[in-house]
């Protein structure tokens, strides 16, 4: 009967450890804050993905955004001024980068 029971229980507790899923969290906002923040949040991330920026770190609650291409370390900020809009800025080691990853941001946000 201990056999049995003992049997069944370590069958149930495999099925439960094997049910669990580890992934990678998803850097990008979805629904967490102000609409126009996901939205400069996302497009700040996509901007540096469209240059071959690597995201290491997206630290979504503090509006900073870290990455890597090649050799070269990106910043990104996202910030919510006072008067209630969203600025982004990027700097990188490598000036002409951080100016394309704003423009890359700007043509997201349509503007």
């Amino acid at each position: 009967m201990n056999r049995v029971l003992t049997s069944i229980l370590a069958s149930g507790w495999l099925a439960a450890a094997a049910s669990c899923v580890v992934s990678n969290p998803s850097p990008y906002a979805h629904g967490l804050l102000q609409p126009a923040y996901n939205k400069a949040w996302n497009n700040a991330i996509d901007a540096m993905k469209d240059e071959g920026v690597e995201v290491a770190l997206a630290d979504l609650a503090g509006g900073r955004l870290e990455g890597r291409r090649g050799s070269v370390t990106v910043i990104g900020k996202v910030v919510t001024q006072s008067v209630g809009n969203v600025r982004v800025t990027f700097a990188a080691e490598d000036p002409d980068l951080a100016d394309r990853l704003q423009r890359r941001y700007e043509a997201r946000m349509a503007r």
